[in-house]
This record gives structure tokens, sequence and C-alpha cells, in this order.
């Protein structure tokens, strides 16, 4: 319970602070036309609008973490505080705050944004767990060049470069030069070779059936090889069979390939 009340509050702390910017020059009207402030100034606890980077000492217990805040004037924020909020085997969760002054005249200057630098002590060396600033902020020591640690990316901390899951499958799409948002058709894979077809929205961005060439989509077809870092596309066709794939790697077990149907391009109405 500890952890999610911990991230649910770092959560929405960080709503609260991406609103921070457009806030501080918040002003009403006033006679003359004048701006008057909306209610009195007041120090408030905001979360950062992101934290960029973490940092260990030597002793692997001392954390440095930047975080982008408001900048630009001493009211913008100050006291940027990291704590740690819980510790398990796997992971440590640490919070970080700042304070601003809201309400009051307004404050133009902090509608730009500064780096800031906060400490805390771990209560053991960070090792090999995870360091988790939110939910989706998370640092590791793994594969970093220390001091600085190394930020998670989308499929987390540790994704299995390689074999038949879903986050693997991912990886490999993320190694194609395609669009975003391309959806991955269904995978043949024997945990060294893997084929899927990709499916890319072509045309203009509109609900599909709603006007000329919404729905279009271009299909082909990846063949990949496993390799240390990941999957490695070898090949790339729209004919069906194992023709296309054999002419350049001619190991791709046909197991995986006889049978597969050629591709068309789906046009849009």
């Amino acid at each position: 319970m500890r952890r999610t009340r911990s991230l649910v509050t770092v959560v929405v702390l960080s709503a609260v602070g991406v609103l921070l910017l457009g806030a501080c020059g918040t002003g009403r009207a006033g006679t003359g036309g004048t701006a008057t402030p909306t209610e009195p100034a007041r120090w408030q606890t905001f979360a950062p609008f992101r934290v960029t980077a973490a940092r260990l000492a030597e002793d692997r217990r001392t954390l440095s973490v930047d975080a982008e805040v408001p900048g630009g004037g001493k009211t913008c924020a100050r006291d940027l505080k990291a704590t740690v909020t819980d510790a398990s085997d796997r992971t440590v969760w640490v919070q970080v705050t700042f304070s601003a002054l809201t309400g009051g005249a307004p404050h133009a200057e902090c509608r730009t944004t500064a780096t800031a630098t906060a400490k805390v002590r771990l209560p053991s060396p960070l090792g090999n767990r995870e360091l988790a600033m939110d939910t989706h902020t998370v640092f590791t020591a793994d594969g970093a060049h220390l001091p600085d640690l190394r930020l998670c990316g989308e499929l987390g901390c540790h994704p299995a470069p390689t074999g038949c899951t879903p986050a693997s499958y991912d990886q490999a799409v993320m190694a194609l030069d395609v669009p975003n948002h391309t959806s991955r058709g269904e995978e043949r894979c024997d945990g060294k070779w893997l084929v899927f077809d990709v499916s890319s929205r072509m045309g203009p961005a509109c609900p599909e059936g709603t006007g000329p060439g919404c729905g279009a989509s271009l299909r082909d077809r990846w063949f990949f090889r496993a390799e240390t870092s990941g999957w490695r596309p070898v090949a790339r066709s729209a004919k069906g069979g194992c023709t296309d794939v054999y002419r350049i790697e001619p190991a791709f077990p046909s197991v995986l390939c006889d049978g597969l149907p050629p591709l068309e391009r789906t046009e849009g109405r």
C-alpha cells in the first residue's frame, strides 16, 4: 500500500505542476484595465515537470536527481527535495517535490523552466535495484556508465531482447523504419528466427471511412534473426512464402515462412 500511495501522490502532484507555468502569470482584469491577484500569495508544494537525470556517488547510496522546474525568478521554485518513500528488494521509490509561490501578483518569469538538483541518501546501496521516481520515470544502475544511472524505456529497464514474447516483438517493431502507431500482425517465431506482418496507416489523419483515403494502409512482412542486442531485421517482402527471404538469408527456417500468403495494400474509401 505504501508504494501505491506514494506513486499516486507523485502523479497527482505532477498534474498540478504542469499547470504551474500557466498559473504563474494568471490575474483578473480590474478597474482601469490593471491586473489584480485572484488570491493571496502563498507557498505550495508541487512535483517537478519531469526528472531528467539521476546519479550515484561513490558510496552507491548518495543520490542526486536533476529535475525540471519553473525558472527565472526566486519565487518560481525553491526547496527542491528528494525523499525515499519506500524500498524493496527490487525497487527504491523516491518522491521529488519543490515549493513555489502561487497567487498574488503575476510572475511572468516563471513561464520559463530551469534544472535544479536535489540529493537524498538511500537506506542502503542501490545495487541492482530499480529507482522509481514515479510510474513513468525509472532508472537503473545495470548497464549504466556510473555515476550516471540509465533511464529505462517504454518497455521497462530489462526487456527481453529476443525470445517469442510480446515484449521482444515490440522491440523488433521499434528497430524498423516504420511510422508511429504501426500495428503488428500474427508472429511466427522459434526463438532464433522471427517473421511478422506490420500494417501502417496511410493518407489523411481522419477517422476510418469518413473521407477519401481514410482507412488506407500499407502492409509489409519482416523477417528477423536473433542477436545479442535484440531482433535484427534481415529481409522485407510483400510476397507469399519463403522466396524473398531465401534470396538474402538462406538459413531462415522454411517452417516459419511456408504457406505465408502474399500481402496487399488496403485502399481507403
